[in-house]
């Protein structure tokens, strides 16, 4: 039983360690959030994952989705989810409590992701650098601006929105890679799905 746990820890931390780059560490080097962010708005309800840059911990993984919520105690929540190759694959979910970091303009934040059964704390800074004022979809970075992500209401926004998109990250600096693995089960998005 120890050893399973002990390699369940090293396994999460090997997960993880391709998102140690998202908490910066050093001097910010990403563009400053445009605007502020509604946290009413923004932090609630299903986004889905339309591009992002390749990492080890979404290796593989398709018809990403970030869920918000408020706890019983009224703190935000975040739950990340994807699957494994296909839509019906199995699920890769992590999941913590956020902390906002610049109240008042709310675009940068925290999540604290749980790993190990609860039992450690994993924290990733996140800039939120544009979002749709309808807030129907968002731009999102780290401090380091390695990496990006672009996320939507829609799970198949139309191709001119995601080359929007693409050439927006380009126009503003960003030279990491980005893949688009917005594969999503049929009925994804509908009401009642």
């Amino acid at each position: 039983m120890k050893l399973r746990m002990l390699a369940t820890t090293f396994g999460a931390a090997a997960l993880l360690g391709g998102c140690t780059s998202m908490d910066g560490g050093t001097a910010p080097k990403a563009p400053e959030p445009l605007k502020p962010v509604d946290t009413a708005q923004f932090y609630t309800g299903r986004w889905y994952e339309i591009a992002r840059t390749p990492m080890n911990i979404t290796k593989g993984c398709v018809a990403g989705t970030t869920d918000f919520h408020k706890a019983d105690d009224g703190r935000l929540m975040d739950r990340d989810a994807c699957r494994t190759d296909t839509p019906e694959g199995k699920e890769k979910m992590f999941a913590g409590p956020i902390d906002l970091l610049n109240p008042g303009r709310n675009s940068k934040f925290r999540i604290n992701y749980k790993i190990v059964g609860g039992l450690l704390t994993y924290p990733v800074t996140f800039w939120v650098y544009d979002h749709g004022d309808d807030y129907s979809w968002f731009m999102v970075t780290d401090p380091s601006f390695k990496n990006l992500g672009y996320f939507t209401r829609n799970p198949r926004p139309p191709q001119a929105e995601i080359d929007r998109f693409t050439a927006r990250a380009k126009a503003i600096g960003f030279t990491g890679e980005i893949e688009y693995p917005t594969q999503f089960a049929p009925g994804e998005g509908q009401p009642g799905s």
